[in-house]
């Protein structure tokens, strides 16, 4: 049975096209029942437009506070009843009740490799660091930002004439292939979230997941 997956953005959707492919293609099976953004310019809601799924604006700046609008936007994700709540660029600090009421199923993809490089400028503090390889990981969301669980990773080796600009382009390729595959898991009852920790198959996966290379 086909699943159904809201997803949230804030911006220009490339993940969440990435997500669109993949269902319109059958790898995943599943069903994008509606996309909600925080800011009513995102072009990813003209993506889903396109495509002919539900687009709602649900701007953060109506709300005096982040527990107001956390409550609304819960609102609205509970008229579509979806199996699945994905995070595709949706920049927004999510509260502890929120986060509470959809725990196991909400997935988000993140521009480093976990642990490393919680929160902003990931690709800039990555090249400070002086790192060989840097990524994209996408994990379950609990409380703790950027702490949840890690499902699956993707590393890219770090170049010489990188720029912070050049490893996002880089970066963001590889995150159109971990996170639909790490959606289409979910969607085949394969992927679940128990304890704090990550089961693939029923097999308790590593801290870091499962890891591809560019």
């Amino acid at each position: 049975m086909q699943k159904s997956i809201l997803v949230l953005i804030s911006g220009n959707g490339s993940n969440l096209q990435a997500v669109i492919d993949a269902t319109e293609s059958g790898q995943i099976n599943g069903r994008i029942c509606a996309v909600i953004s925080n800011k009513s310019t995102a072009f990813g809601l003209q993506r889903a437009q396109k495509h002919q799924i539900p687009a709602i604006s649900l701007p953060h700046s109506d709300y005096p506070d982040r527990q107001l609008y956390d409550q609304a936007l819960a609102e609205v994700i509970d008229r579509y009843q979806p199996d699945l709540i994905v995070l595709a660029g949706f920049m927004r600090i999510l509260t502890a009740q929120f986060v509470a009421r959809y725990k196991g199923k909400l997935l988000n993809i993140h521009p480093s490799l976990l642990p490393k490089y919680q929160g902003l400028n990931t690709h800039q503090r990555a090249l400070d660091a002086n790192d060989r390889e840097h990524g994209a990981s996408v994990h379950f969301v609990t409380e703790e930002l950027d702490g949840g669980p890690v499902i699956c990773q993707v590393s890219i080796l770090i170049d010489e004439k990188d720029t912070a600009e050049t490893l996002a382009q880089r970066i963001h390729k590889q995150e159109h292939f971990i996170y639909p595959k790490a959606i289409e898991w979910f969607c085949q009852d394969r992927l679940k979230m128990e304890s704090g920790r990550v089961w693939l198959d029923n097999n308790e996966l590593p801290t870091t997941g499962i890891r591809y290379a560019e």
